[in-house]
């Protein structure tokens, strides 16, 4: 769509616009309005009976040299002349659309990898497009171009969690190659859609290449993987998204590889990706890249030669702020033909006329999906069935499922009642996240559920969220009235001045909007319109009222913003912090208090930009310490439910706070934090079962729950509906089926140095240690039964096709899901190699006494592939090897050995 020219009056032309869409009206208005001599140049482009490159090669021509650096950063103004809006090539949607306002959480990446369910990523993918398409035209109806309001979208990550260590392990599908690249496939192809003409959106695959951590040396360090490494672990899921699912765009990563900055790389851009791959969409730095060529890296002296080598070595598009100024710059010192320039700007916007951008929405099937699919209930629905599906069941002595009969169960743990613990990192904002507390209360509605946090996350960290929110009953928001809450006032400003444009009544001061933004969520509520919308940032809210304490006595009350608050009783300032905060900042007064007396309360907050924040809790007078009330709830519980583990504010992307165990966003111990282990064994020695559930993005190295505790289960961050899903586990209204896309290390395992990305020793296919979970680990209240193992020959040429099948009985007394996983294992291999390696899986639902046979294809030149170093390509080895079908890479039902034969061409 194109955006109206400044000399247009839109108002004069309401009643053209409401008889055809604003889109064609918009490009008739934009042809009407430009100069004679340009109109024939410039219809080129929007003649939808030509090519797009024809079409983008004909807007580029019209371009200056400037105009056309400028298109080639993430922050694409508009350009006037020619009727060229602005755009934003930055979006992300890694578990559902991200920083966007109101949007479906579905579980974290590493979650949905645990489902092993290829079929139900497909929907997840599809109902995440669906979303961001919906929203990207909401956006534009409202005049809206920034950043997070696109179509392209910088997921997914399939990076090889190589090493439980890294932080943003969460974001990828694992430690295995061929898991990640079949969750990858069916993750972009729902991403970029089936439209023959018109793509969806753009799906990005990053980050390219050899980017695993550590973060702190992100910006700076060089991986020197062997090439076998190199070409068996950390290409081939590129390789498979590239060829098998087209993805459109690839980000380079901030590392060098080989001493070459991989967002501008002559070696994995051109030699590989175009060259070998034949990739033809379009690459991109990671955020602030290319500055790292010259600041950090050192490779080039300016930022004019860091643009021209980006630009040269085939990274069209900037995310950062060096191109627009530099390339021009690089262009007239003859450090980069601006034809280069050319080719790179007519490449992106070949893109953006392949997603339907400058033709009419009623030619581009995607524009007409309603803004109503957005938290549609159908999607609330799936996140819900992805996060059951998520669900790995590591141990079960027979406690689970739970009984629908307990009575009185206490639910302790920091992450219990932790919305964070749901989301991970890169997330929207769900509707109504349900908390894993929230989500037993609501399947036992008439059981007594006592909380009590009981222990801080990890030690040192002051945390805003573990003072409880002061309840409605205490609130309201005048004297008169029989509401109960605070009367909030809400601003399109920073400094509470003018008048509110939404006012309401809201029953808890507790809210977190990702990236800052109330708006959409509001929107889809029906409660502020693209009118009066509050804006994504730099707004404030005044919530005025009553505040009603119970009892008598000393009270702690309680404010937290990630930016400004100032929080005033009976008209006194008692706590002011009035500036901005790059995270949630919390600060306290003790107050004495009278029960039945009314105080007038005031808290103020603004909004300056990206995340949003702001909670008013308190403690009330004789509160024991959290422990003791974690102690004295599991000596009256029938049963106790611990969860705990990892959040996204202590695992993620390069973070500036360290707490003991972690370090810039990684793990420097894989343990359970000491604070939970305390609790976890105090809890234990009440006599109590303790069921551990735990919030994690990585592996946790739970040794002592293993050989102690009767259940222990991982949630991951299972997403906006992830607390009725665990729910649903416990008491046995979902049997689990989740299997680990990643091996769980003992805690005294001595790993490899986290910076060196050689692959010996990692993970399960390298690893000759006993893990304490196995890669592919998972338990079901069912029972399976593996028989009938069949081989469709016993000697095959490397090209040819090997038919398996194996027949799955369900021997147990419910249904359930078993995950079927085929390994390939050499048995006299020519040269060291893994020691197996995953190359099938299905997932498939059977009743009791179901049996059903599952066939396989298995063919030598793909699945058996080495890289030979001394010849520089792949290679298959003659040899004997092993078909082994089991429910994890250690838990081997059924085996059977063929022979790979020498054929000509070897």
């Amino acid at each position: 769509m194109q955006s109206i020219p400044a000399n247009i009056d839109p108002a004069r032309s309401a009643t053209a616009r409401r008889r055809q869409p604003l889109a064609r009206w918009c490009a008739l208005a934009l042809l009407a309005a430009l100069p004679a001599q340009a109109a024939d140049a410039e219809r080129a482009w929007l003649d939808t009976s030509r090519s797009f490159e024809d079409r983008a090669a004909a807007l580029v021509a019209q371009m200056t040299l400037e105009e056309k650096a400028a298109q080639m950063q993430n922050d694409s103004p508009a350009i006037e002349r020619l009727g060229v809006p602005a755009y934003d090539w930055w979006n992300e949607a890694l578990h559902g659309v991200a920083r966007a306002g109101s949007a479906t959480v579905f579980p974290q990446a590493i979650g949905m990898a645990a489902s092993f369910d290829v079929p139900l990523m497909d929907q997840v993918a599809n109902a995440i497009s669906d979303e961001a398409r919906a929203k990207h035209h909401e956006f534009l109806r409202r005049g809206e171009h920034g950043r997070y309001q696109g179509l392209t979208f910088w997921s997914p990550n399939i990076n090889i969690f190589r090493d439980p260590r890294w932080g943003r392990g969460q974001e990828t599908y694992g430690e295995d190659p061929y898991l990640t690249a079949r969750m990858g496939v069916s993750f972009v192809r729902g991403l970029q859609g089936d439209d023959p003409k018109y793509r969806k959106l753009d799906a990005t695959a990053k980050h390219f290449a050899v980017h695993s951590g550590p973060e702190a040396d992100r910006h700076t360090f060089d991986a020197h993987p062997s090439r076998r490494d190199l070409w068996e672990t950390y290409l081939p899921a590129f390789e498979t998204l590239v060829k098998e699912a087209d993805v459109y765009a690839v980000m380079g990563a901030y590392n060098r590889v080989y001493g070459e900055s991989a967002s501008a790389s002559t070696f994995l851009t051109q030699d590989i990706l175009r060259g070998q791959w034949g990739f033809e969409g379009y690459v991109l730095s990671d955020c602030w890249a290319v500055v790292d060529i010259w600041k950090n890296h050192k490779i080039v002296a300016t930022p004019e030669e860091a643009a021209a080598l980006a630009v040269k070595h085939g990274t069209q598009l900037d995310c950062g702020d060096t191109y627009a100024d530099s390339i021009p710059v690089a262009v007239r010192k003859g450090l980069l033909p601006e034809a280069e320039v050319d080719a790179a700007a007519t490449r992106l916007f070949t893109a953006r006329m392949r997603l339907g951008m400058f033709d009419p929405p009623e030619q581009v099937r995607w524009a007409q999906i309603p803004y109503s699919v957005n938290q549609s209930p159908g999607h609330d629905a799936l996140a819900r069935k992805m996060a059951q599906a998520s669900i790995v069941l590591l141990k079960n002595d027979g406690v689970l499922p739970l009984s629908r009969d307990t009575r009185r169960i206490a639910v302790i743990g920091p992450t219990a009642d932790d919305t964070m613990a749901l989301l991970g990192n890169y997330y929207g904002t769900p509707a109504a996240p349900v908390t894993v507390l929230a989500g037993i209360r609501q399947a036992l509605p008439d059981a007594e559920v006592v909380y009590a946090r009981g222990a801080d996350l990890v030690e040192g960290r002051d945390d805003p969220s573990a003072t409880p929110l002061v309840e409605p009953q205490y609130l309201r928001p005048s004297a008169d009235s029989a509401e109960r809450g605070l009367r909030g006032e809400y601003f399109r400003n920073k400094d509470l001045s003018g008048t509110p444009v939404l006012v309401r009544v809201d029953a808890q001061i507790g809210f977190r909007w990702d990236r800052g933004s109330p708006t959409d969520n509001l929107m889809a509520r029906g409660e502020a319109g693209p009118d009066n919308a509050v804006p994504n940032d730099g707004f404030s809210i005044r919530w005025t009222g009553q505040l009603l304490p119970p009892v008598s006595g000393s009270y702690r009350i309680e404010a937290a913003a990630n930016d400004g608050f100032r929080l005033y009783l009976d008209g006194r300032l008692v706590l002011d912090h009035w500036e901005d905060a790059e995270r949630l900042r919390a600060d306290s007064v003790t107050l004495d208090l009278e029960g039945g007396r009314a105080y007038e309360v005031r808290l103020e907050y603004y909004e300056d930009e990206r995340d949003a924040s702001v909670r008013l809790a308190w403690d009330l007078p004789g509160a024991r310490p959290p422990f003791e009330t974690a102690l004295e709830a599991a000596r009256w519980a029938d049963v106790v439910v611990f969860v705990g583990g990892l959040t996204g504010d202590v695992e993620g992307e390069e973070m500036k706070v360290d707490y003991p165990g972690f370090a810039g966003g990684d793990r420097t111990d894989t343990r359970l934090p000491a604070t939970q282990r305390k609790l976890l064994e105090a809890l234990h020695a009440t006599g109590k079962p303790v069921v551990l559930v735990l919030t994690t993005g990585s592996a946790l190295a739970v040794d002592w729950a293993r050989q102690n505790l009767p259940a222990v289960l991982v949630a991951w961050y299972p997403g906006q509906r992830g607390g009725n899903a665990v729910a649903d586990v416990l008491f046995g209204d979902a049997n689990p089926a989740g299997r680990l896309p990643v091996t769980f290390y003992k805690a005294d395992e001595t790993l490899p140095a986290f910076d060196d990305y050689a692959m010996a020793g990692r993970t399960y296919r390298y690893f000759e240690g006993e893990p304490l979970f196995p890669f592919g680990h998972g338990l079901s209240y069912t029972r399976f039964g593996y028989s009938g193992l069949k081989l469709g020959r016993s000697r095959v040429g490397a090209k040819e096709a090997l038919q398996v099948s194996v027949k799955v009985r369900n021997v147990g007394k419910r249904a359930g899901d078993e995950v079927v996983q085929v390994y390939l294992h050499p048995l006299q291999p020519a040269r060291t190699r893994a020691l197996k390696e995953l190359r099938g899986f299905q997932r498939v639902h059977l009743q009791p006494g179901e049996e059903r046979t599952l066939s396989f294809t298995l063919v030598p030149e793909k699945d058996l592939r080495i890289y030979d170093e001394a010849a520089g390509a792949y290679a298959v080895d003659p040899g004997r090897y092993e078909v082994q079908v089991g429910a994890s890479s250690a838990d081997i039902r059924a085996r059977s050995a063929f022979t790979v034969i020498p054929t000509k061409d070897d």
